[in-house]
């Protein structure tokens, strides 16, 4: 099967997918974008968070086949070193980049909760990050991290 699909604002052509390809392997194995991180693959530790048309997703859950003519936005494709997203910069601040391996997911699912709620309070964080899973930091840095991005975002 042939993908034609948008990833981080670039048009994206992949050759020869397999059905059973979730959309996490292609965009390790066949894009080269390492940034989601393959960890359960089952959905339950949210490492490998995009967003697929605008709404957080797990990588690992979704088919392939299902992102023909979609638009992904990775972790990659929210900044970069030389220009980092306002989350990204904020999970650097508060110190709530320990392992790294949780980080990916939880910066997407953050930049997604910040952009339908710009002011959440800690319930509405803890919420919306609940299927992001650390097993470094204690969750505490990485509430600071959603404060100071949500205050430097207003």
């Amino acid at each position: 099967m042939q993908l034609q699909f948008t990833v981080n604002e670039r048009p994206c052509h992949v050759d020869d997918v397999w059905e059973g390809e979730s959309l996490l392997f292609v965009l390790r194995e066949r894009v080269g974008l390492w940034g989601s991180k393959n960890a359960c693959e089952q959905g339950e530790c949210g490492s490998c968070t995009v967003l697929l048309d605008g709404a957080a997703v797990c990588s690992c859950l979704v088919a392939a086949g299902q992102v023909d003519g979609r638009h992904v936005v990775t972790v990659e494709g929210l900044g970069d070193r030389s220009d980092l997203h306002p989350v990204q910069q904020a999970f650097v601040d508060a110190g709530a980049v320990q392992c790294g391996f949780c980080t990916p997911g939880l910066v997407v699912a953050t930049a997604d909760l910040l952009r339908r709620n710009p002011s959440p309070s800690d319930a509405e964080i803890r919420e919306a990050l609940a299927g992001n899973l650390c097993r470094c930091t204690g969750y505490a840095q990485i509430l600071d991290a959603v404060r100071l991005a949500a205050a430097v975002a207003r």
